[in-house]
């Protein structure tokens, strides 16, 4: 098996992903924030139930999702990032030069860390607020929830993804945190609220994850609320991450280290 074979590089690629610190940190911050935010906020709600407007177990849950994500942004910018701040870009394309394969098993190995990470994330954190929720609360096999958590999963992988080509293409894990923690967040705690904005900010891929998790308002709410529905969210994340995969290809096989 040569150093060149899918299989060494992947193999390569996955030790690498759990071998920086920057890894552990971010993935527990990830859960930390999800986890404890859908908890406290399903501890609140149930203790003034009779005052919460639009009650929805799924949005105690899964709302807190929308924090958590950007340390799944942080990771997949690291991953990328990290070797062109430390320089060791250049170690890994002399190891490689075939830039298609070292790329695409990279985003696989973060992609696949994202997915396991993301799968557990959602499924502790839904459990820990319907049990914070009490009465209140819903199971997995409630009607919708089954979607809703698998939509929180594949958002979850996607962004990171995304994250990953975006790093990819300028080069520096700061640089792309710079962009895309804003842009993440402002998009659906801010100027989503913008009513003249709104009609561009709606396909965000933030907003494409509030209709995959099925805890978006209608689109008549003023508030948020893309009202595109799961189909079309899915299909507009995934758009945005073959966009940034792709572009991060394309600046990887036609600039130097």
């Amino acid at each position: 098996m040569t150093s060149n074979s899918p299989r060494a590089v992947l193999a390569a690629e996955w030790i690498k992903v759990w071998t920086v610190r920057s890894t552990g940190f971010t993935l527990m911050l990830a859960f930390a924030l999800s986890t404890g935010i859908g908890t406290l906020v399903a501890f609140n709600w149930r203790n003034d139930i009779e005052h919460v407007v639009n009650f929805d177990p799924l949005v105690a849950a899964l709302y807190s999702m929308t924090l958590g994500q950007l340390a799944i942004v942080v990771l997949g910018a690291l991953l990328v990032g990290g070797e062109y701040s430390s320089g060791s870009i250049r170690a890994s394309l002399t190891a490689v030069p075939g830039r298609g394969l070292l790329y695409g098993s990279k985003v696989v190995a973060g992609t696949l860390t994202a997915l396991t990470a993301s799968t557990v994330i959602v499924l502790v954190t839904f459990v820990a607020a319907q049990a914070a929720l009490g009465p209140y609360g819903i199971g997995l096999t409630t009607d919708g929830v089954p979607a809703a958590l698998a939509g929180a999963v594949v958002y979850l992988t996607l962004i990171c993804a995304f994250s990953m080509g975006i790093a990819t293409v300028v080069r520096s894990s700061a640089v792309s945190m710079g962009i895309l923690l804003p842009l993440l967040f402002l998009g659906s705690q801010g100027l989503g609220n913008i009513p003249a904005l709104k009609p561009v900010l709606r396909y965000l891929p933030d907003q494409a994850g509030l209709e995959l998790m099925h805890i978006a308002g209608p689109s008549s709410d003023g508030r948020y609320g893309p009202g595109y529905g799961s189909g079309a969210a899915l299909a507009i994340l995934l758009a945005w991450t073959a966009a940034s995969l792709i572009s991060g290809y394309l600046v990887l096989r036609r600039l130097d280290a």
